[in-house]
Order: structure tokens, then C-alpha cells, then sequence
């Protein structure tokens, strides 16, 4: 009777330099302990210049690779199909006045959008109206309002995007985080139809 070996695989991972790729880097397994420390330092691939930056493993390489080396084994997939290997390279460090020109460059686009807004939505006029409301007097500045109200625009941006720096608020996931979220699961998406597809000499799409 064969022994059932359940394999899942990693969606995606990342590596920082161009080596040999084992089992245990992509996938999870699951089986007797005799099988799992034979297969789960198995070479299943060898990562060179031509691969670029990334590389997509079949589930079907590494089945026809344990069965090979095993032959009475019988192996059940669960989850993804395929692994997304994606090879990060060495950063240089980082230009101090560079980073300063795009700072400066942002933190100037972004008060002038800002401003913008707030021209284009007359809110000195809506600040003047709620003094008037309020207090029964003109005022041309408000201060009392637009204070507080700046501090708050800025406070409020730091709890929507729940960062500060490298620090969160709270375990919730920014909206900035999700919207990355979606675009990696769009871009796994495509990768792996786009293997697929290469890899299928009768798609016609």
C-alpha cells in the first residue's frame, strides 16, 4: 500500500541571491518522519542569471521528483499549485540627498494638493460661516477652528494609514496594505497564468 504524502505549497517567497532551490524553501509537507527529512532536503532547481528575477515551480516538478525517488509514495496537493520565487537583489545604500530631494519634492506636492482642495471646496469661507454660527461674530481667520482643525488633518492621516514610521497603532491592516495586498494576488494571478500559458502548447489566448 503506498504512503500518502500530503504537499502544500508556498505561494510566494523571496530569496537574495541565486542558489539551489529545496523542497523545504516552497512547500510544506506532511508525512512519516522517515520521508519527510529525505524529501525535504531534495534539489529541485538551480537558479541562474538566465531565470532573472523570477522564477514560477510546478507542483508537477516536484511530484515527478518524489515519486522518481520514491515510487511508493502516493502524493496529495492542497492548496496552490505553483510557487512564485522571486530574487532580490542587493541594494546599494541609500544617497542621503536624494532622499532628502524626494521628501522635500513630496511633502511640497503634497501641501500644494492639499491646498488646492481646500481652495477648491472653499473651506476658509465654510470656517468663517461656523465662526459666525458659533460666536455671532465675523472673523476673516478663524484660528481658533483652523488650529485644531490642521493638527487634526494630520493626526487623522497617521491613524488612517496606521503607521508612524515603523511603528502601527493596532493589528488592523491600512488601507494602503490591502490595496498592496490585492495588487500582489492580481500579480501572482498573472504570473501564474502567463507559466501556464508558455508552458501550454495548445492555448490559443
Amino acid at each position: 500500500m503506498a504512503e500518502i504524502i500530503y504537499l502544500r505549497m508556498k505561494k510566494r517567497i523571496e530569496l537574495h541571491t541565486r542558489r539551489t532551490v529545496y523542497l523545504k524553501d516552497i512547500a510544506y509537507l506532511s508525512a512519516a518522519s522517515k520521508y519527510k527529512k529525505q524529501f525535504m532536503d531534495m534539489a529541485l532547481y538551480r537558479i541562474t542569471k538566465k531565470d532573472k528575477n523570477i522564477v514560477i515551480i510546478d507542483s508537477f516538478l516536484i511530484i515527478d521528483h518524489l515519486t522518481a525517488l520514491n515510487p511508493n509514495v502516493e502524493i496529495q496537493l492542497l492548496g496552490a499549485e505553483q510557487t512564485i520565487i522571486q530574487i532580490i537583489e542587493k541594494k546599494k545604500a541609500g544617497n542621503i540627498w536624494f532622499a532628502a530631494f524626494i521628501w522635500m519634492l513630496l511633502f511640497i506636492g503634497t501641501g500644494m494638493t492639499i491646498m488646492n482642495f481646500h481652495y477648491d471646496v472653499s473651506m476658509q469661507e465654510v470656517q468663517q460661516k461656523l465662526h459666525f454660527i458659533l460666536t455671532g461674530q465675523e472673523n476673516e481667520f478663524p484660528l481658533w477652528i483652523q488650529i485644531p482643525y490642521s493638527f487634526g488633518l494630520g493626526i487623522g492621516t497617521l491613524l488612517f494609514f496606521n503607521h508612524w514610521f515603523n511603528k502601527r497603532f493596532n493589528e488592523e491592516p491600512s488601507p494602503l496594505e490591502v490595496e498592496i495586498y490585492n495588487y500582489q494576488q492580481d500579480l501572482n494571478h498573472y504570473l501564474n497564468h502567463h507559466e501556464n500559458k508558455l508552458n501550454d502548447p495548445n492555448s490559443s489566448d
